[in-house]
């Protein structure tokens, strides 16, 4: 098997660039699953969050695929699931090997327990947990994934009195509580570490404006589901078509 190329001081490096200085117990953490599990913080196989380090799926996926997975099977359990109301529940088996009874790991979704940005998109990210749960069982990984978080709701706005015009913004406002555009998006780049103004660039050309600013509020919405919906299926994707706007970056004034 091919060692990881995935190294203590490179990971160190990337992990303060990206969360500043870390606590020693934290950068401690870092180095045992640098070494133990050659998970690279900039290739997204970790986020640290709240003071906690988080493993990706993606980061169970490169785990699994470097230990010769023999397979992963995912079966949808219909009598616990509820499709009307958006709620799914999966069972996913992983196989070490093909004479592998299976380590086995059980999601749930639905729209109270998952991120607005993923709303509609429950069914994967319930697949996406079993799958998650099942890998860490198999090769004892005790990090909770990023995944397997739920959604803490906001608290509710303060109700406008009737003589006070409400504030609207095509970019930024819900007048129901909901999280603001503006509050979803900087939760969208926190969360998947992806680069702010590199987003920003790729919001306009997407609804076709000089920038976000200038954007329709259905547009922006539109932007920031399917750019949750990438970050989620294959971020690294995402990253690679971020950076074709630095060079525009670059030339402009």
């Amino acid at each position: 098997m091919k060692k990881p190329s995935v190294t203590w001081p490179a990971n160190a490096r990337h992990a303060q660039s990206i969360w500043g200085k870390l606590p020693s117990t934290s950068m401690g953490a870092l180095k045992q699953l640098t070494q133990g599990l050659a998970l690279s913080v900039v290739g997204g196989d970790l986020l640290f969050l709240e003071g906690r380090w988080y493993v990706t799926h993606s980061g169970l996926l490169r785990i699994a695929q470097r230990r010769r997975c023999s397979g992963i099977k995912t079966v949808i359990q219909g009598r616990l699931s509820d499709p009307p109301s958006g709620r799914w529940v999966f069972r996913a088996t992983v196989y070490k090997t093909s004479a592998s009874r299976g380590f086995v790991g059980y999601g749930d979704a639905d729209p109270s327990n998952v991120s607005p940005l993923v709303h509609g998109a429950e069914m994967r990210v319930a697949e996406t947990r079993a799958v998650n749960r099942a890998l860490r069982k198999a090769y004892g990984i005790g990090l909770c994934s990023v995944e397997e978080l739920g959604w803490s709701p906001r608290e509710p706005e303060p109700v406008v009195a009737k003589h006070q015009e409400p504030t609207s913004s095509a970019n930024n406002g819900h007048s129901n509580g909901q999280p603001r555009l503006r509050d979803r998006l900087c939760l969208l780049i926190r969360q998947h570490q992806l680069d702010s103004n590199l987003v920003k660039a790729y919001a306009a050309d997407y609804c076709g404006t000089a920038t976000l600013r200038d954007a329709g509020r259905d547009l922006v919405e539109n932007f920031i589901n399917d750019l949750a919906e990438r970050a989620t299926k294959d971020r690294a994707a995402l990253v690679c078509h971020l950076n074709t706007y630095s060079k525009s970056q670059e030339v402009t004034p």
